[in-house]
């Protein structure tokens, strides 16, 4: 056995086959290789890497260089996706090997963290990951909107073919990245495939010029369903243009299917607004996201939610594992090598979960992710206070 790293052109001949028969329907047409061939030029700084064992593939998995932001701070991160086996050499232990490589291979090149989406969670949870909210949708008839249809707002909403409105678009999404926890984006080269993207409209809502919202969206049918991606605003007015902008679809479509962080509220959008809110998770296909930490410097710069110190042990895990003194300085998180007594006891999932803000300590030692005595339980909810990510990037 062989693990190997290949370039976008190899992916065609040696990681399409795995990926196809895993994630599609199948047998698939020539057509469908045909497109996967095509789309590897925005492939090309991925990382990927496959198993071989007597000149055939049997495993496959890549991460894609992005940034991501972390309580302020922004890192880059490695996006794992195309992870599948070969139905007869799966429970080999092949993509363990290939993870362990993978996020070694990351982190050499610079990458602080790491995000996916699992097939099965708790296979990555002990590679360290822990999950985070999953998006919501929001269902509802536009005639819930009615309110909004003779409001005079400052503003206006465009609504172009998102390869004539990519590139408002993409500058909405990097101040994002500047200002919300969890928010990533690909690098230039995979994100250049959006440009192109066929059958997608932008609304974008501007005031004075300024881009305020975005999202990106199609209509299945007359009398059908608007479809919307993630709803992007910088505040409430960004928001309320934008459902001013689909409440005048109300004789055209049926619903409105709007994706939407966990903050997002919908059914205080309206008095007579009838909404279902909802976040599905289920096995396999739809599970909800998963993060961990690739290099413990990445607590450094965060927002520290008090100045305290405390010491933790962080172990079982080959990146990460030592003791650290995590303190609070004027706001900001800083981390170092210690060999004071710890006062905590966490693996990488548990350190990455109070990183992320999606656990309290309590639920750390809950979930089994690691021990913290008494007092450090106070000093760990003030450093690390919750602050649920919105993990923008469905790769």
């Amino acid at each position: 056995m062989e693990i190997r790293q290949v370039t976008a052109d190899e992916r065609t001949d040696t990681m399409f086959p795995l990926q196809a028969y895993a994630f599609m329907a199948s047998p698939w047409a020539d057509a469908d290789r045909e497109t996967y061939a095509r789309r590897m030029v925005y492939y090309r700084t991925a990382t990927s890497l496959i198993v071989e064992e007597g000149g055939q593939t049997l495993a496959g998995a890549a991460a894609f260089p992005m940034r991501q932001n972390v309580r302020g701070a922004v890192h880059d991160m490695a996006g794992i996706a195309s992870v599948s086996t070969h139905p007869s050499a799966r429970r080999r232990g092949f993509v363990r090997q290939l993870m362990t490589r993978l996020m070694g291979q990351m982190r050499e090149q610079g990458c602080a963290v790491s995000a996916l989406y699992p097939f099965r969670p708790s296979f990555y949870g002990k590679l360290g990951y822990v999950g985070v909210p999953r998006v919501r949708t929001a269902t509802f008839a536009p005639e819930g909107l009615s309110h909004l249809l003779g409001a005079e707002l400052p503003g206006e909403v465009e609504r172009l073919p998102i390869s004539d409105g990519f590139d408002e678009f993409h500058a909405l999404t990097l101040r994002m990245l500047r200002e919300r926890h969890g928010f990533s984006v690909y690098d230039e080269t995979r994100t250049a495939e959006f440009r192109v993207s066929p059958s997608l409209w932008v609304a974008i809502a501007r005031v004075d010029g300024e881009v305020v919202g975005a999202v990106t969206y199609r209509i299945d049918q007359y009398g059908g369903d608007l479809i919307a991606d993630d709803l992007l605003t910088t505040g409430p007015l960004g928001r309320a243009l934008l459902l001013q902008f689909f409440a005048r679809h109300v004789d055209q479509v049926t619903r409105i299917v709007l994706t939407i962080g966990v903050d997002e509220v919908p059914e205080l959008w309206g008095t007579d607004l009838a909404v279902l809110t909802q976040g599905q998770v289920r096995f396999p296909g739809k599970c909800g996201p998963m993060v961990r930490l690739l290099s413990i410097d990445a607590l450094n710069g965060l927002h520290a939610g008090a100045d305290l110190g405390v010491t933790v042990d962080v172990v079982d895990d080959e990146l990460i594992a030592g003791r650290y003194r995590i303190s609070g300085n004027a706001g900001t998180l800083a981390v170092e090598e210690s060999k004071d007594e710890p006062q905590a006891t966490l693996t990488c999932a548990g350190i990455s979960a109070l990183a992320y803000g999606v656990l309290d300590p309590v639920e750390v030692m809950t979930r089994g992710f690691g021990q913290v005595e008494a007092p450090a339980v106070e000093a760990l909810n003030a450093l690390f206070p919750k602050k649920m990510p919105y993990l923008f990037a469905d790769f």
